[in-house]
């Protein structure tokens, strides 16, 4: 008994902070461009069909997670500069039709590269084993492993965002831009660097989480949903925030599913909704 609660407690920790990954992203990007990028999901699918073709070309799963690091880096400067920057005064709206129909064109790519049907990528040889935790409980290496990258992370954009001109910068735009470009710093550089460590950060989660689960079209639908979730509850523009709420999210939905399955996603709801009415403005906002 007390060994399977511990079990849920760690898979709720390092779920949320999978979580965390694409929500920390998801919030700084509307948070300082004021964008709304329902396509973050599917960044999060196209890192674990990275790790799932890296894995299976090259037998390295390490690999696949600098390169999820380098190609989201890169490909959120293009779509910054090709797409998003034109988007990002306009209304919300336009910015919903924009990113859904990103959606469309990542899931034929997808379809077509890789096909339609469901894909596994084996846990690293080296962390494919479990490892004792208290008593006779033991679990597993690479689920701590994750959860302990995720950590390091968290700790390196709190430092970031806190403790850094870079970061102070970051959040001025969030605050003003125009006042932010008076005083000599281009907040066009700054949007695209947050847009890029974002789409970095939710394809980095998305090939961590690809040994985890099965790779599959589709699958950052419900981390997207999440996600959102997340950023709702932690406060717009907060890594804070983002992660205290992504280990609420993830705490909430991995305990009910485990005691209580027909609850279904009625606790995350649930959870959200207390939250908001103790705090309207999320974990991280004023009142």
């Amino acid at each position: 008994m007390l060994a399977g609660l511990l079990a849920q407690v760690l898979n709720g920790v390092q779920y949320g902070l999978l979580l965390f990954l694409i929500g920390s992203g998801l919030t700084l990007i509307f948070g300082v461009m004021g964008v709304i990028n329902l396509a973050h999901g599917s960044l999060f699918m196209i890192g674990a069909y990275l790790a799932f073709a890296v894995a299976g070309a090259t037998g390295q799963f390490w690999l696949a997670l600098p390169l999820a690091i380098i190609g989201g880096a890169a490909l959120g400067t293009v779509l910054e500069r090709l797409l998003f920057r034109r988007f990002r005064t306009r209304p919300h709206m336009d910015q919903v039709l924009l990113t859904f129909a990103l959606i469309l064109l990542f899931e034929e790519a997808r379809s077509a590269v890789f096909g339609n049907q469901f894909h596994s990528v084996a846990i690293p040889a080296g962390l494919d084993f479990s490892v004792p935790v208290v008593g006779g409980f033991r679990y597993s290496a690479y689920r701590l492993a994750v959860l302990a990258i995720c950590l390091a992370i968290a700790a390196g954009m709190v430092w970031l965002i806190e403790r850094t001109r870079i970061g102070s910068a970051i959040r001025a735009a969030a605050e003003n831009a125009a006042m932010l470009d008076l005083l000599g710093v281009d907040a066009t550089r700054i949007h695209r660097l947050v847009f890029a460590g974002g789409t970095a950060l939710a394809m980095l989660a998305g090939a961590l989480a690809a040994p985890l689960q099965s790779v599959y079209p589709g699958m950052g639908d419900g981390f997207l949903i999440l996600s959102f979730i997340v950023v709702v509850i932690g406060g717009l523009g907060s890594v804070a925030g983002a992660f205290w709420g992504a280990l609420l999210v993830g705490m909430t939905d991995t305990m009910a599913k485990a005691y209580v399955p027909q609850a279904g996603g009625i606790a995350v709801c649930a959870m959200m909704a207390a939250v908001l009415i103790w705090r309207p403005a999320g974990l991280s906002g004023r009142g």
